[in-house]
């Protein structure tokens, strides 16, 4: 019994110090503070080079997508491969791709080891970007959405060489 006393008045003495240390303006975090909301067209670009994160970046400002990726991941070859077999990827036998979107997380994976150059990636990023606004994997809803994005890409090209 009379250690059930000393450790409640040793508990509610320590406490009392413990208030002591908080200062007086003390704020509780509103919800609203705690985690502000993200941008609409705020990702992350993760495993490509500072070029081709500056260029994945510029193409996606240009085609203005109505759906953001929350990420652009570029994995080697073997890790693209696994991530296909892991989302179960319909590839029909015979073809391959270079891109792909996983729609419920918004992550699109980009083949590195098959990347071949500007214009490539602003193509297919169209696509992926494309089942995004569509929010469907059925190819030809992407290549709808896709025709407006590459349209806009083309339009910047265009305005930049002049």
């Amino acid at each position: 019994m009379r250690l059930r006393i000393w450790t409640t008045l040793f508990l509610v003495t320590s406490a009392q110090f413990a208030w002591g240390q908080t200062s007086g303006s003390a704020k509780l975090a509103s919800a609203e503070a705690a985690a502000p909301e993200p941008s609409a067209n705020s990702y992350a670009v993760l495993g490509a080079t500072p070029e081709q994160e500056a260029l994945v970046r510029a193409q996606i400002r240009v085609m203005q997508p109505d759906v953001y990726p929350l990420r652009v991941l570029f994995v080697p070859h073997w890790k693209y491969i696994d991530a296909t077999r892991t989302f179960h990827l319909p590839v029909p036998a015979g073809y391959t791709s270079a891109l792909f979107t996983h729609l419920p997380s918004r992550t699109t994976f980009v083949d590195g080891d098959r990347y071949q150059n500007e214009d490539w990636l602003g193509y297919w990023m169209a696509h992926e970007l494309g089942h995004l606004a569509s929010n469907s994997t059925k190819e030809e809803d992407a290549e709808k959405a896709a025709r407006e994005y590459r349209k806009r890409l083309k339009q910047s090209l265009l305005a930049k060489s002049r």
